[in-house]
């Protein structure tokens, strides 16, 4: 299949505009990383061989890999989770993660004085101009909060005498 006989996709452009050639791997990958964002290299694997039954798990990896590089996905790396993917990368974004089911949701840029926001340097330290801030909040989301109460509901107040 050359690139003229491809479906036409929203990502053909992005590719080009990266300097990577359009293929069917790419643009698989780029489309389930779409539909399911902040999803694992296995979620993705899955969701590829829906459409194209005959991908390697190592051709994923490999898209994935350079798909990163050229900025067409933002590779995130959570506390006890594997690295996971997502297409919004044009942002400085960051994520809350679930410390119950580890699910994760975007956080629109956090803006303020917190000190992991703007750091504190020391004279001569060998200053640098900072890009982007990498901030992961850590939380109990609604669901496990809430079945969380359902499992241990709290004791009746007793009478005091």
């Amino acid at each position: 299949m050359t690139e003229a006989t491809l479906p036409a996709s929203p990502w053909a452009g992005s590719l080009r505009s990266a300097g990577r050639r359009v293929t069917k791997q790419r643009l698989a990958v780029l489309a389930a990383v779409e539909r399911s964002p902040h999803s694992t290299a296995d979620d993705v694997v899955s969701a590829v061989r829906a459409e194209l039954a005959d991908i390697t798990v190592q051709s994923v990896y490999v898209v994935l890999a350079d798909l990163t590089v050229s900025g067409l996905l933002r590779r995130i790396e959570t506390p006890n989770s594997p690295a996971r993917y997502e297409t919004r990368v044009n942002d400085n974004h960051h994520h809350a993660v679930c410390t119950g089911c580890g699910r994760i949701e975007d956080v629109d840029c956090a803006v303020g004085h917190a000190p992991c926001l703007t750091p504190a340097w020391s004279p001569g330290s060998g200053q640098m101009t900072i890009q982007i801030a990498d901030v992961v909040y850590q939380g109990v989301c609604n669901d496990c909060r809430e079945a969380s109460r359902e499992e241990s509901p709290e004791l009746p107040e007793l009478e005091k005498h």
